[in-house]
């Protein structure tokens, strides 16, 4: 039965400074949980306790440890010989045995497996894990284990976390592969010098392809351009020279236009003199047809022979004239369509070639091809330039 000033764990050893430590662990936390100020001499409470949780007696640490799996307590009971262990532990250790239970530590046999809690010793501990934990948050910067208070030389692989040689013995790392932190620091530095290699490589090369890249394309803009200043100039060209031959049958149908007016004109002059002569000897032989009959006969073969004599000039026909003029224009305007029919369905045709659909993609494995296009041909989409 373990003494009032006594916490018998896996050595057996009375832990004579366990009840000070206690007392002092006991009085940082209160000021911590109760928010106040630290000691009177202006210590603050976080520092005294970081203070208290690293400057812990190491035998005091050794009680609150378990032998098997060399890490605090958890769920601590006690055997026959006064001896301590976690719980599953103990429970792991005798687990295939039927009679004959032998003690971890000292070997001692007993009949029965038998075990009884320990609520001292597991209060303990946990005020101990508290203080480790929330003291020893600057042992590892310090290069020390924030749990064994031991140099950190080592690194697990698994873990992927430096440890001391204590942690190294540990039930959580005796499968794991563990190296010294000089081996594994220098294994990688060599992986992250070799990826560093990698990048750059990668960096200058797309560098490079975006120097090629960009006067590339600066040399294809400037080719554009120049196209479409001669796409501008042609089309300018071919509007001037259509509103020239516009005009030009524009101006032959004016010339018809005033022809066939003036000639109009002067069959309406020459018909119209006609006409009045008509009139005049029309109403002389009326006139001569109401004399009496002697005044009648005294002239009448002078009014037969002026009628006889009277010969009336039909002007040339309008129609007669210009009609050939018309049907000749007519002519040009049908060749004007079909030539412009022609022209328009020819420049559709040669402007749409390499337009028509989509632009082969690049095949499963390959590279895009360059916007340059390579020897075979253009691969931009655009039209090859045809052979005059």
């Amino acid at each position: 039965m373990t003494s009032g000033h006594q916490l018998v764990s896996g050595s057996g050893r009375p832990a004579l400074r366990f009840v000070p430590s206690i007392r002092s662990l006991y009085a940082v936390k209160g000021e911590e949980d109760g928010g106040g100020g630290g000691r009177g001499d202006g210590t603050p409470a976080g520092q005294e306790g970081a203070m208290a949780a690293v400057f812990l007696p190491g035998n005091l640490q050794d009680e609150a440890t378990c032998s098997v799996c060399l890490e605090y307590f958890k769920d601590p009971v006690s055997i026959e010989c006064g001896h301590n262990f976690c719980r599953s532990c103990i429970a792991k250790s005798w687990k295939s045995l039927e009679s004959d239970f032998p003690c971890p530590q000292c070997r001692e046999v007993f009949k029965e497996k038998s075990f009884r809690p320990n609520r001292q010793l597991a209060n303990m501990s946990e005020i101990i894990s508290q203080f480790i934990m929330h003291g020893g948050k600057g042992l590892e910067e310090d290069g020390l284990c924030e749990k064994h208070k031991e140099a950190l030389k080592l690194y697990c692989k698994d873990d992927q976390k430096t440890i001391c040689v204590v942690c190294d013995r540990s039930r959580d790392h005796r499968p794991h592969t563990v190296v010294p932190i000089e081996e594994a620091a220098q294994e990688y530095k060599e992986q992250i010098q070799a990826r560093l290699d990698f990048l750059k490589k990668e960096r200058q090369e797309l560098l490079e392809f975006k120097t090629q890249d960009d006067k590339k394309s600066q040399d294809l803009l400037k080719t554009i351009e120049t196209e479409r200043q001669k796409v501008l100039s042609e089309f300018e060209g071919m509007r001037q020279f259509l509103h020239e031959q516009e005009q030009l049958l524009l101006g032959q149908l004016d010339k018809m236009e005033k022809g066939i007016t003036k000639r109009q004109n002067e069959n309406i002059t020459e018909l119209s003199k006609e006409i009045s002569l008509l009139n005049k000897l029309i109403a002389d032989l009326e006139d001569k047809i109401q004399e009496p009959v002697l005044d009648f006969l005294k002239d009448v073969t002078s009014a037969l022979i002026r009628s006889d004599d009277l010969k009336c000039q039909r002007p040339v026909p309008v129609s007669s004239d210009m009609k050939g003029h018309t049907c000749n224009f007519s002519l040009k305007t049908v060749v004007l369509k079909g030539v412009l029919k022609k022209f328009k369905d020819h420049l559709r045709d040669e402007l749409g070639k390499g337009e028509k659909g989509a632009a082969p993609g690049p095949r499963d494995g390959q590279p895009p091809p360059h916007p340059l296009g390579g020897p075979q041909g253009r691969e931009d989409g655009l039209p090859k330039a045809r052979s005059t």
